[in-house]
């Protein structure tokens, strides 16, 4: 579907299009519309995640999520280290704050997660069997769906499952719930979630499918088994989550990709990507080269989803790069600030945006 003609003409010609006053004068004439302007035309919503530090205590960045943003996630908040320091202790005072900023910004919030395998409070430790490992994700997502039922609409139920693809194949990632219950920890889960809240949209939640290295296509092979048997057993999920934390260095798979989401639409299911950022530690140090090539793989993997299945809502994993995750696991070697999000450290638009907006706005 996607010639090598089409890959260099088509993204290089239209990311300097779109991104070339960003370029050429600090993103000024990128700004969007109003948020609540954008809510009144046809276009998929996008998001990001919320930093609880930002904030509180940056005014900016706070006008930032005002301006730009139609969905909002909590980075971190509901995790289960953040969320539940003891058994028998919730703390949704985060995930409060992010849910009472969105309504009154008329912003919606979206659910991250109910099981995943990282992030984990050192009492879980304690769980020794499957009665007891059943019986605190019971509890949790109960809990959790339970406080949020009819507020939060999307939920990334499971997130991660899929291991590290190790030669040719990817099984299940290790987890203290893959110890005790099987496979059929991701089912519980699910089932769960949806009999708190049956109008709830319930997604499986994964990264990196996309590029042109050695993991993602073994990758994309065991999460499309996995959606499948899901599936086949009746369980209740609505869609998938597609991360997105593109490496940078790797062109995407742009065939693989469109193949991959046209699969899932033919089963019946939606997409959402649901942490967009391109990971620069690799890159090329100049700011402008840097930012192109940003630009470029969202580019490249956005059209790809987009020729496939138009996504349900398109999320970063932040806003600006100000405060993001990257850094933390990428550092770049030259010392450099990472680029990975559509925002600079100042809060001006940068070609990322560009091309986000520009996919966002796409008519039905």
């Amino acid at each position: 579907m996607f010639s090598r003609r089409q890959t260099i003409a088509g993204c290089a010609g239209l990311v300097a299009t779109l991104a070339g006053s960003a370029l050429e004068l600090g993103g000024a004439q990128a700004a969007p519309d109003t948020a609540a302007a954008l809510r009144m035309k046809r276009r998929i919503p996008y998001g990001t995640c919320a930093n609880g530090g930002a904030m509180e205590k940056d005014a900016e960045y706070r006008s930032a999520l005002k301006t730009y943003c139609q969905q909002l996630t909590p980075e971190g908040g509901l995790i289960w280290a953040d969320l539940r320091p003891t058994r028998e202790q919730f703390d949704f005072d985060f995930p409060d704050a992010v849910l009472a900023f969105a309504e009154a910004n008329g912003m919606t919030m979206r659910g991250h997660t109910l099981a995943w395998y990282g992030a984990m409070p050192d009492w879980t430790k304690q769980i020794g069997s499957a009665a007891e490992a059943e019986r605190e994700l019971a509890i949790h997502i109960e809990r959790v769906v339970g406080r949020y039922r009819g507020k939060i609409k999307t939920w990334h139920v499971v997130n991660e499952p899929i291991d590290e693809a190790k030669g040719k194949s990817a099984g299940l990632r290790p987890s203290i719930w893959l110890q005790y219950l099987g496979d059929k920890y991701i089912d519980l889960a699910f089932r769960l979630a949806h009999q708190v809240d049956p109008s709830a949209e319930l997604l499986l939640n994964e990264y990196n499918i996309e590029s042109m290295d050695a993991s993602s296509a073994p990758r994309r092979q065991a999460l499309l088994a996995l959606v499948r048997d899901l599936l086949a057993r009746g369980v209740p999920m609505q869609g998938v989550g597609l991360q997105a934390h593109i490496p940078g260095k790797y062109a995407i798979d742009r065939e693989g990709l469109y193949s991959f989401v046209s699969e899932i639409r033919s089963l019946g299911l939606s997409v959402h990507i649901t942490e967009l950022d391109v990971i620069d530690d690799d890159l090329p140090a100049p700011t402008s080269v840097r930012d192109a090539i940003v630009a470029a793989r969202a580019y490249d993997f956005l059209e790809a989803v987009f020729a496939a299945e138009r996504p349900a809502a398109v999320v970063t994993w932040g806003i600006t790069d100000r405060y993001t995750w990257v850094p933390t696991w990428h550092k770049r070697r030259d010392g450099l600030i990472n680029r990975p999000l559509p925002l600079d450290q100042h809060y001006q638009p940068k070609p990322l945006w560009s091309v986000i907006d520009y996919f966002c706005r796409q008519p039905a």
